[in-house]
């Protein structure tokens, strides 16, 4: 699967409709890597403890642990999404959706685990999905109006 414009852009209104919804700075910078299975699996059980491929994994990197420049620039670094195209394809056929909705699904997952949501519990698990269909419907890429 190669990445085509069309997904580039798909990603950069999640990004932007997702800054705009949840009030992040519209600068703040968030790196995306399209990936394999094979290669996202070896990043969950390198960084996870998980040997299995998975769709989506998220590297904050405003968790406490970066020291802060003094006198540096002010940028805000949000963190590194990795997704997984071959499984994005897989998911999307799978759920009976486009693979434009998949993408933006995952990427917005990914984003809102970079802003600190997971979903560890069934409160929290709500939370993250009520955020994630916040931006899915103001892109018009609901589950049902695709």
């Amino acid at each position: 699967m190669t990445v085509t414009p069309e997904l580039e852009q798909t990603a950069m209104a999640v990004f932007a409709k997702t800054a705009e919804l949840l009030g992040i700075d519209p600068h703040a910078e968030v790196s995306l890597l399209f990936v394999d299975d094979e290669y996202i699996r070896e990043l969950n059980r390198d960084y996870r403890g998980k040997d299995c491929a998975t769709d989506v994994l998220s590297f904050a990197l405003n968790e406490g642990e970066e020291p802060d420049i003094v006198g540096g620039p002010e940028e805000t670094l949000l963190g590194d999404i990795v997704i997984s195209l071959e499984t994005a394809v897989k998911q999307a056929e799978e759920f009976g959706h486009s693979l434009e909705r998949e993408l933006a699904y995952l990427t917005v997952h990914g984003m809102l685990h970079l802003l600190g949501f997971d979903h560890e519990n069934e409160q929290d698990k709500s939370v993250m999905r009520e955020k994630e269909e916040l931006v899915l419907q103001a892109l018009g890429l609901t589950r049902t109006g695709e």
